[in-house]
């Protein structure tokens, strides 16, 4: 399975596994990317999003886009070259993917069909015609299956059990504004506008919160030691943790097991 998103041999559509290190490029050709497994995190001339199972994005010739992989992941990444316009697709099909760069997400018809073509991809790795026919039969159906993420701020409520449960279950890491517009599948820029909106606060303070109150259980009730919550619970240090800490309840985290014993 191929670990980057280009290679010495160009080939149609390959199955890519992407690496966590952040890499970047741009390239003379459109590009389709679609997310099969796990989670990969896309940049494309300034706009980052998540892309997961049943999203994917459109890479225009030539913009510049970095991506990188959270985990066990795999991408089914079209490549289509423009020698390969008159060949098989009319300027038509082209021109309704390739507008503008940009990310989607697919209904299950789509999703479906790339399953069954993905299976006989993996089957065949080597097989360059099957490589093609999948990027045919795909470039010539995706554009009636696809919805593109537009800016639709009106009467639109964020899925905050989907980004809660998302943060809960990533608070060791490092949580972007990226990955959780991806869960809604939004834009950073518009999930910024529409989450501070809902919620009274960006997304970074409300990560940082949420680090905090489970700080705050692990205080009252583990045997952790500080630097131990600290860690368990995203900061990078504990003197950042601590300040951040008693800045939200008023007290740093020894003092605060003391005075308020488990049990």
């Amino acid at each position: 399975m191929k670990e980057k998103l280009n290679s010495s041999i160009f080939k149609p559509s390959e199955i890519v596994k992407l690496p966590e290190q952040m890499d970047h490029h741009n390239h003379g050709y459109n590009q389709v990317v679609i997310g099969l497994s796990g989670q990969t995190e896309f940049d494309i001339e300034g706009a980052g999003n998540l892309v997961c199972p049943g999203q994917g994005c459109l890479v225009t010739a030539d913009s510049e886009h970095a991506f990188s992989g959270i985990g066990n992941n795999e991408i089914l990444v079209l490549n289509v070259a423009s020698d390969q316009y008159q060949a098989s697709y009319t300027q038509d099909h082209i021109a309704r993917l390739f507008d503008q760069s940009g990310y989607f997400h697919l209904d299950r018809q789509a999703q479906n069909l790339i399953q069954a073509l993905t299976a006989e991809m993996a089957a065949h790795p080597d097989d360059l015609l099957l490589s093609r026919a999948c990027t045919d039969t795909l470039m010539c159906v995706l554009h009636r299956h696809f919805k593109p993420l537009k800016d639709d701020r009106q009467s639109y409520r964020l899925n905050m059990d989907v980004i809660d449960q998302y943060i809960l279950q990533h608070l060791t890491r490092k949580i972007s504004v990226a990955q959780l517009a991806g869960l809604v599948f939004l834009g950073e820029s518009q999930f910024h506008f529409l989450f501070k909106e809902q919620t009274g606060v960006t997304p970074h303070q409300y990560v940082l919160k949420k680090r905090l109150e489970l700080a705050r259980d692990l205080i009252e009730e583990s045997q952790l030691s500080v630097a131990q919550v600290a860690q368990s619970t995203g900061f990078a240090s504990q003197s950042s943790f601590t300040q951040a800490f008693t800045r939200l309840f008023g007290k740093p985290p020894a003092r605060y097991r003391r005075e308020n014993p488990s049990g």
